[in-house]
């Protein structure tokens, strides 16, 4: 077989998915996914907290069993990665060197972690934690007696990774270049209570420090120097500093994007035939007020799998799919609905010393995203109230005794 009505390029979520939903469209044509990774598709969120932990079996993991997809006649191509595509030909380069034809293609490649520039970043002991192979080098490692661990990064990868880490009992070390972690993606209410938690369980949590360099004998890392001199010693490192979308291929081959590749409101790209969903594809994103983003997030891979299946099937809709995100630390549970770019005011519900809050993120008086940490009833409630784009009475939503729910301003209205 060296064409397919379909092709999928990327085995993860979103990959998976949209293989998924064309079969449940009632697409009868041919598809093949390929895929860089040995394994048929697996659940990425659960690799740096229940398989590295050794909670969960990676047997466990799988999307789907393996026998799933040839029940459903999907075909894989795993172990391989494509290095051209040809959109006039409609034909890609693979690295083995084969060639390939498609019919629609579509590009679900996520990204690859972002690496330090900085001179030691290659050294034995330096990790990712994207992959099973990132995960399953760093548990050897740890097997084999590593016991100091640094993390270089304070977002939700980075942090998760710690929480784990700290939970074995190893010594852990976290580096975060802004003055607080979630910087990005959090208001400082909720950077404060995990630079808190982490603290609370024996991470060594490091704010507004720089790296200069990775310090290594006999080409293994031992230490983590700062620009401040400092040098951290560590038998391992986890680099947790966001990744860089995987769109070579299709920005050679003339489609627009920048940061990532640009798509259309039905998760088209610029080239003819050529879909992109995922982490790896930016769009204009209704829920932030239009702005151009890319959305790193199970959900988002997942939702735009399925636009995009229903859209060669003939269900053409533009993608509006509502945005949610989890994090899971300790015996902490994170849920976020929304988007809070552009935020001007915060509401803390409950105390974060319980462990139980929320916060709530306003764009003048409408609330666009809620943050709720073992909050589940704030989060299906706060969640209805962005979705139907309700405005808020300030002075109701600060009061955690009463229901989110009953902080509408004006109920006719909404």
């Amino acid at each position: 077989m060296n064409r397919a009505d379909v092709v999928i390029v990327g085995a993860g979520h979103g990959g998976a998915q949209c293989a998924i939903a064309l079969r449940q469209s009632g697409f009868p044509g041919t598809i093949m996914v390929i895929g860089r990774e040995p394994d048929y598709p697996y659940e990425r969120p659960p690799l740096s907290k229940e398989y590295f932990a050794r909670e969960k079996s990676f047997d466990r993991l799988y999307i789907r069993p393996p026998g799933f997809w040839a029940e459903k006649t999907i075909d894989f191509r795993l172990a391989t990665e494509v290095i051209e595509v040809d959109p006039d030909a409609k034909q890609l380069t693979l690295s083995d060197g084969a060639t390939f034809g498609y019919g629609k293609l579509v590009w679900a490649t996520g990204g690859d972690p972002r690496r330090l520039s900085c001179a030691g970043a290659d050294l034995t002991g330096v990790h990712g934690v994207r992959t099973r192979a990132d995960c399953d080098a760093l548990m050897a490692q740890i097997d084999a007696g590593a016991r100091r661990i640094a993390v270089i990064g304070g977002g939700f990868i980075g942090l998760e990774a710690a929480a784990v880490l700290s939970k074995m009992g190893l010594n852990v070390t976290l580096l975060e270049a802004l003055p607080r972690v979630l910087a990005r993606v959090a208001g400082e209410e909720l950077s404060a209570f995990y630079q808190q938690e982490h603290r609370d369980h024996g991470v060594d949590v490091r704010l507004g420090v720089a790296v200069e360099l990775l310090q290594g004998e006999e080409g293994r890392v031992t230490g983590v120097r700062l620009t401040d001199g400092e040098l951290i010693p560590a038998d391992a490192v986890i680099v947790g500093i966001g990744i860089v979308p995987a769109v070579g291929p299709l920005i050679r081959a003339g489609a627009r994007g920048g940061n990532g590749v640009d798509v259309d409101a039905n998760c088209r790209t610029s080239l003819p035939d050529i879909h992109a969903i995922g982490d790896c594809a930016a769009f204009a994103c209704d829920h932030a007020g239009g702005a151009v983003m890319r959305v790193e997030s199970v959900q988002n891979a997942n939702d735009m799998a399925t636009c995009v299946a229903k859209a060669i099937c003939g269900d053409e809709n533009p993608y509006n799919a509502f945005p949610w995100f989890w994090s899971n630390q300790y015996d902490l549970k994170l849920q976020t609905a929304g988007i809070n770019s552009g935020f001007d005011r915060t509401i803390l519900r409950g105390n974060p010393a319980d462990r139980t809050f929320s916060i709530l993120y306003f764009r003048q008086e409408q609330l666009i995203a809620i943050d709720c940490v073992n909050m589940v009833k704030d989060y299906v409630q706060g969640r209805k109230l962005i979705e139907s784009g309700a405005i808020i009475d300030f002075d109701r939503a600060s009061d955690p005794g009463a229901a989110l729910k009953d902080a509408i301003s004006d109920p006719i209205a909404a």
